[in-house]
């Protein structure tokens, strides 16, 4: 087995979404007032709604640039890579990076829906998350069935509203919703209330996976405003960290014993050392915390309930046996710019080499189609979903980088620019 006999999902990607996401969903009551591409008065095209703007910032489509033009810069859908906005470019670049199917996040709503929560009408945020739900089912991920994983918006300022949209796009197909990694950071209650329980229910009740991406809270961690660029990006699996403790000792699994999280792109190789940590600092202080984990430990918490994404992560590979081997899933982040296209199999292949190959095939491609209700083999067979057979399908692409005519970056410590480059901070009116 080499790495062109993987079949590859990746579990965390990217859309661009197209300038005509809209057009067929939104009512016509809201038309006039939907989300819509202008241009900036400097350059780029940018989202425009109710009284602000969100630019789709560079550095979250940058697959086929080359390295020296990644930047903070608003660009055009023109300085892109098509396979970043276009569904059917998307699978042709998919198949030419080797990738079988994936599961892609939203852009310029931000990674779990922040825009559509600042909206200062709620009717019409509502009904924009239900138009890009319908969009994202039927059009994006429904043209290619075998390809693509649905993946919902959340309703986030209501949780009946947002349980009864978990049940609706559940009955389209679709078992995956975007969420806050840490709700408190965008002024809502956080996971140790009840506040999310019917929303939370319904996700138990469909078996929607609900996943949480770095970022998702709005905010990543600065050490200072002096810092380079590396120092936050290298540090953004604390969020995961953090958000996966603070659900281990939520009590949220033991009022809902079948709730699934997954935790986007937070790689695996800290995992061992933070259960360790939580194990221990639950027998040491249970007697006066009161805490009640329903009898279990929160490593055994862990890998009941959360499922573990990574893009490159040798460390967490070799400890796969305490990471959790059967919830271990790969990503490969297309178009942005920690992505590894479109060479993902073989910078994968360098973590997997020598491994059995059960566990292989469920880090791979098997543990993503349990997570996510997910069957590409109910459409195309399994030799021709393999990096070989794909890449042999689209031997007429061109991935070799080439100049997309932006602006070249300039070395930069403005951390909050880059933050809202990721989609993780700002908001309409930035």
């Amino acid at each position: 087995m080499d790495a062109e006999d993987l079949i590859l999902i990746s579990v965390d990607d990217h859309i661009v979404e197209p300038p005509n996401l809209f057009d067929a969903h939104i009512p016509e009551r809201y038309r006039d007032r939907a989300p819509h591409v202008v241009k900036g008065p400097n350059g780029g095209d940018l989202w425009a709604f109710e009284d602000g703007f969100a630019p789709n910032v560079g550095l979250n489509a940058v697959a086929g640039c080359p390295p020296e033009e990644y930047g903070l810069d608003p660009s055009e859908y023109a300085q892109m890579r098509p396979g970043c906005y276009d569904v059917d470019e998307r699978v042709r670049d998919m198949s030419a990076g080797g990738v079988l199917a994936g599961l892609n996040f939203p852009t310029f709503p931000h990674f779990c829906g922040q825009l559509f929560l600042r909206a200062k009408d709620k009717d019409l945020a509502l009904a924009c998350v239900r138009a890009y739900n319908d969009w994202h089912i039927d059009e994006w991920a429904g043209s290619h069935p075998d390809r693509l994983i649905p993946l919902s918006l959340p309703v986030l300022w209501d949780p009946e509203l947002a349980a009864a949209e978990i049940r609706r796009v559940a009955a389209k197909g679709c078992h995956a919703v975007t969420f806050s990694e840490n709700p408190t950071k965008l002024g809502l209650p956080g996971y140790h209330t009840d506040h999310w329980d019917p929303f939370l229910r319904a996700c138990a009740d469909e078996n929607v996976t609900i996943c949480l991406h770095i970022g998702s809270s709005s905010s990543l961690p600065v050490t200072s405003p002096e810092a380079p660029p590396e120092v936050m990006i290298s540090l953004t699996p604390v969020n995961s960290l953090m958000a996966v403790t603070d659900l281990l000792f939520s009590g949220i699994f033991k009022r809902i014993p079948t709730l699934q999280f997954a935790i986007s792109e937070g790689g695996n190789g800290w995992i061992p050392y933070m259960l360790e940590r939580a194990d221990y600092v639950y027998r040491h202080h249970r007697a006066w915390t009161f805490t009640d984990l329903g009898g279990r430990l929160p490593s055994e918490v862990f890998h009941d309930h959360i499922w573990t994404c990574f893009i490159d992560d040798p460390t967490g590979v070799r400890l796969r046996d305490k990471v959790g081997v059967d919830r271990m899933m790969w990503e490969l982040d297309y178009p942005h710019s920690d992505s590894t296209w479109p060479q993902g199999p073989e910078q994968l292949w360098k973590d997997l080499a020598g491994l059995p190959e059960e566990d292989i095939n469920k880090i791979t491609h098997e543990n993503a189609m349990r997570c996510f209700s997910f069957d590409p083999f109910a459409h195309r067979p399994k030799e021709k979903s393999t990096v070989r057979a794909l890449r042999a399908e689209a031997a007429d692409v061109d991935v070799q980088p080439k100049s997309m005519g932006r602006r070249k970056a300039e070395a930069s410590g403005n951390l909050s620019a880059i933050l809202v480059a990721q989609g993780s901070k700002g908001s309409a009116q930035s």
